[in-house]
């Protein structure tokens, strides 16, 4: 009996060691670890949990037609893949076509149903396409834009406070030049540059003698307005005055001159790279082509003087301002707007500006070292300073054929110097017509 109670005693101890050991490594465990402990949580409630789902991303059908000149194509297409890599939210499909920026109002005003949503066009469109509302105003980040580009890209731009178009570069024009034919000096005077023999074979200067967009600067050169001081007076022209009459003369003789040649289907080019002309009248568009066709003696600068009776009077072109624009037939307005804002943006102004020498209305990017050493970006920039900027009233429309018809007339020699003031009175009385 004794013994069987000995034996229970110590099956007790054991018992009692044995938990006590337990206790302690599991105690010593949880001392040495380093590891954070998980606690699982028992769910008491008599309903299941049910974890939040995020709202699907909707992704929008957008078809965009995009409008520019044939020499943009190639970049255009670059720039809208990388827009469309920009914004996963659009399944965009884009359709190109090719319309100049001068065309754009044209082509837009036939049907502007089936036109482009999207398109480039020059600022003094802006006006007529306002007026008859085919442009759709800029609601999108309009400030941004405003802020981005230079005051006078922005003015071209607006109607009435409200912004319409996206600028990206100046549309304008200046001179280029041989430097081994003139000196920096010699290219300030285009009478210096004529009276100059530069050689059997070889030509002074070129310019589109028959292109309104380019003989207004000899009017101007000559103080001659164009709708008033300001550009938005319908009423007004004094391009037949004694000053315009000036001009007229002069277009007379320099069409007469054999060291002038008229720039037509881009023979200034060919005359250039075969070194039978010596200077060029054109924008950064011929830049990359020029300047191969010079190489070292590649120079450009801005446009002379001219001497009317007796007086150097500077040439001063128009000055207006390429835009992007979103059509107001546009099935989709907002990202419509914000392809225009990309297209004309401070990336895609930079890329013009890598690939076709284009000047930028970007702030930022006008100042930048890179920007400022380009020698047609430079000439242009200078030239700005004499130019007038091109009025964007709908009474504009009402210029252009009867100033090339004018133009036409003094290069076929049409015209001679005793019929200037009757020719410039007819021109002006066409310009000054009521807009039907």
């Amino acid at each position: 009996m004794k013994k069987s109670k000995r034996i229970i005693a110590l099956m007790m101890a054991s018992i009692m060691v044995l938990g006590l050991t337990a206790c302690g490594k599991k105690a010593e465990t949880t001392a040495k670890t380093d590891e954070p402990t998980v606690e699982t949580a028992v769910d008491t409630s008599t309903e299941a949990t049910v974890e939040p789902t995020a709202a699907p991303v909707v992704v929008q059908d957008v078809a965009l037609k995009v409008w520019a000149a044939q020499e943009e194509q190639e970049l255009l297409a670059k720039m809208c893949e990388n827009f469309k890599v920009a914004h996963p939210e659009y399944n965009l499909t884009f359709t190109y076509g090719v319309v100049s920026e001068s065309g754009a109002s044209n082509e837009l005003t036939k049907d502007p149903s089936v036109g482009a949503d999207v398109f480039a066009f020059a600022s003094d469109q802006t006006a007529p396409l306002v007026a008859a509302g085919l442009l759709y105003p800029i609601t999108v980040d309009a400030d941004a834009i405003i802020a981005a580009n230079t005051e006078t890209s922005i003015q071209a731009a607006t109607i009435d406070g409200q912004l319409y178009g996206n600028p990206y570069t100046p549309n304008a024009w200046f001179m280029y030049y041989d430097k081994s034919k003139y000196t920096e000096e010699e290219v300030l005077s285009m009478d210096t540059m004529l009276a100059k023999d530069l050689g059997a074979g070889v030509q002074n200067i070129s310019l589109d003698l028959d292109n309104s967009w380019y003989i207004s600067s000899f009017f101007f050169a000559a103080g001659c307005t164009l709708f008033g001081a300001d550009g938005i007076d319908p009423t007004d022209c004094t391009f037949n005055n004694a000053g315009g009459v000036a001009a007229g003369k002069f277009l007379v003789d320099l069409a007469a001159n054999k060291r002038f040649l008229d720039e037509n289907n881009a023979n200034m080019i060919a005359a250039m790279k075969e070194g039978k002309l010596a200077a060029a009248c054109t924008g950064t568009w011929n830049a990359a082509q020029i300047k191969e066709a010079l190489g070292d003696n590649y120079a450009a600068t801005k446009l002379p003087t001219i001497n009317l009776d007796g007086k150097d009077c500077q040439m001063s072109n128009f000055a207006d301002i390429k835009l992007i624009g979103v059509n107001s037939f546009t099935a989709f307005p907002i990202p419509a707007m914000q392809l225009a804002e990309y297209l004309a943006g401070k990336e895609c102004q930079k890329l013009r500006f890598e690939v076709r020498d284009f000047a930028p209305t970007n702030i930022e990017l006008a100042s930048d070292p890179d920007v400022l050493a380009n020698v047609a970006v430079s000439a242009l920039t200078l030239q700005a300073t004499f130019s007038t900027l091109q009025s964007s009233i709908p009474q504009m429309a009402n210029y252009w054929s009867p100033a090339q018809a004018f133009g036409a007339m003094v290069l076929s020699g049409d015209i001679q110097k005793d019929d200037v003031q009757a020719k410039l009175d007819e021109m002006v009385t066409n310009i000054l017509a009521t807009i039907g």
